[in-house]
Parts: structure tokens; sequence; C-alpha cells
């Protein structure tokens, strides 16, 4: 007995925690940073750490009130209907859900690259087939309508990372216009706006009462620090919003989660300390960096330094975790998370120390 044939499908290689790096290279966690998975430099809301903790003793019970109050409490944070919002099990499983919904097998979708490496993963579970269009380092990474279109051949999906991981670069607004404007009726055009916050450019939500033909991902992992207890969401154009109860799996977000979630959209100082933290790290890097690095609307700078291997290695040596991301297709980039003052500042430190 034997499961499907799996040999076509890629697996997921997350950062490495700082615990495992510290072991391998016998230094003590407490001296090493870690700024490698773009994760909340200030941790979770202080709100949300209060709410998980009140609300453990009920974690023996289905989230049937939690999930229906979340889902209510995003509507109006977006002004949208509470049909409207796909929570899941984080941004990777609305990515689910939406596959679910959308496509059927032997389904064509188009995805950046470099990108996520879950939008082809999720789109291949569902045995759909996956195309990309290129962002060029020789162009800066630009995102444009042109140079998706140049690759678009029909496809069911198309993936726009905004801002995009692991570049930084965005999709101006009249940009995602023409994009979907100049695809196939059939087509969706799914934004991920998982670093969104961090950025000053305006949200996509605002045109799905609009449009049927745009969707928006959304995360609590990034700048609410809540990526350990996994909790995102899609927002859905109306027409086709009822969908999700179609493809849902039962309680699609945990308890614990949802309470998390419903404190910390609550708490808005813990966002703007967040925003204005990352905003001082990234103008902090691209600073004092010695090296070529992209404009960013993430929590996250990419720099060029030549082997990005060696880089990486030699930062871990000295306590610095950064992303290699020679797994993105750019093995002369690496990726640093913004982290706190001292943080960056160490980080830009030991970069400048190695490059």
């Amino acid at each position: 007995m034997q499961p499907r044939d799996l040999s076509t499908h890629s697996v997921y290689r997350a950062g490495r925690g700082i615990e495992e790096v510290a072991r391998e290279i016998g230094l003590n966690p407490d001296e090493m940073i870690k700024l490698s998975s773009n994760e909340n430099p200030l941790g979770p809301s202080p709100a949300a750490t209060e709410a998980i903790r009140e609300h453990a003793g009920h974690s023996h019970t289905y989230p049937k009130a939690a999930h229906t109050d979340l889902t209510a409490a995003i509507a109006r944070e977006w002004d949208v209907t509470p049909e409207q919002v796909w929570l899941a099990n984080g941004g990777d499983g609305a990515l689910d859900y939406l596959a679910r919904a959308f496509l059927e097998p032997g389904d064509r979708v188009l995805v950046p690259d470099p990108g996520f490496a879950y939008y082809p993963m999720s789109a291949r579970y569902h045995h759909g087939t996956v195309g990309t269009y290129q962002l060029q380092k020789a162009d800066d990474f630009e995102q444009t309508a042109t140079n998706v279109l140049d690759s678009y051949d029909g496809e069911r999906i198309v993936y726009v990372t905004s801002p995009h991981n692991p570049t930084g670069r965005e999709l101006p607004r009249e940009e995602l216009l023409a994009l979907a404007d100049r695809t196939d009726d059939s087509t969706l055009v799914l934004i991920d706006e998982a670093y969104a916050e961090f950025s000053e450019t305006e949200s996509a939500v605002g045109l799905l009462g609009e449009r049927e033909d745009i969707a928006v991902l959304r995360t609590f992992s990034k700048v609410y620090g809540l990526a350990g207890v996994r909790l995102g969401y899609l927002l859905a154009p109306p027409a086709w919003a009822d969908a999700y109860e179609r493809v849902t799996t039962p309680f699609a977000a945990s308890e614990l989660a949802c309470r998390a979630g419903l404190a910390a959209l609550e708490d808005e100082t813990h966002l703007e300390n967040t925003v204005e933290l990352v905003r001082w790290a990234r103008e902090y890097m691209h600073d004092r960096l010695q090296a070529p690095a992209w404009p960013s609307g993430g929590n996250f700078v990419l720099t060029e330094v030549g082997d990005a291997e060696a880089v990486a290695h030699a930062s871990r040596q000295r306590g610095v975790i950064v992303r290699d991301c020679t797994s993105f297709g750019l093995p002369g980039c690496v990726r640093i998370s913004c982290g706190t003052r001292e943080e960056t500042k160490r980080a830009v430190d030991v970069l400048n120390e190695v490059v």
C-alpha cells in the first residue's frame, strides 16, 4: 500500500529555530538573534497573550462562538459582510480553501518566481497545474501588470504578493486594476497582503465591492505577532462568498487562535508600535548596510551579498540568523527580518563585517 505519486510535490522548508541552530554551532540560544522568518520583533500583542491564558480552560470546547465573533470583528474592520470572511488555520489554510473552491483537476494557476512556496504546493495538492511569471533582478524585481501578463495564458488563479516576499516590492493599485482588467472573466487575481500593514499602499480590500475577480489574503502572523497560533483569512467578493461553507474544515481556526485574534484586533497600540519599529528598522538597514538593498514594503529587507550561503553561515557563527535566499532562486541574496532596535543594529554590524 502506497500513497499517490507525490514525486512532483515540493517540500516546504521553514526557517530553522534559534535552539536548533544554537545546538549545531555550540552557542547559547540567549546569545543569538533570529531574523530569518519575518516574525514580529515585539512578539504577540499582550492583550492576545492574556486572552489565550484566560480562555485556555475552555479549550475542550469547539470554537463556535469565538469563530463567529472573530469573523464578525474582521468584517467590521474591513466593512464587508461576515460571509466574505474565510477564516483559516493561517494564510496557507485560506489558500487551500481557495484552491478547493476554484480548481478543477488540471486547471492552471500562475505564481510569482521568486515567491511563496505554498502557492504552487496548494494548487498541486488540489490537482491543479502551475506556471510562473518572473520578477527579474535586472528590473529590481519591479511588479507590473505587464510582467505578469507576459506569462499569462488564461489561468484560473493568478497569485500576486504585495508587498512581495522576499523582495519587498509592491504592485501599485493602477497595475493591479490593469492586471484584473486584462485577464479573462474566469480568472481570479489573488492579492496576498500578509505584509500590507507595514506598507503605505492602500489595501485592495476596497475593490471587493466593485469586482468579482479579486480576492485578498490577510494574516495575523506578521503585524499581530500570532504566527505560532496559526490564524489567517481570505476576503472574498460578495458574489461567491458562500462557497466558504462548502469547502471549509469543521472549525477552521482553534478556540485559542480566535480569542487571540479578537484581542489583537483591539490592541491598536501594539500594532502601531510594531509598524513604527519595522519602518525604523528598514530605514536603518537601507542607510547602514554596506551592500545593495532593494526597497521594501514588508518587515524585511533583501540585500545582495555575493555568496548567500557563505554569508548566512558566517552570520550564524556570529549569532545572527538571516535567510539565505538560494531556495528562492536568489543565491546572491539574503533576507533580513526587521528586529528590535538592538537586534537590527547588531545584524547590520555582523552583515557588514561578513560581507
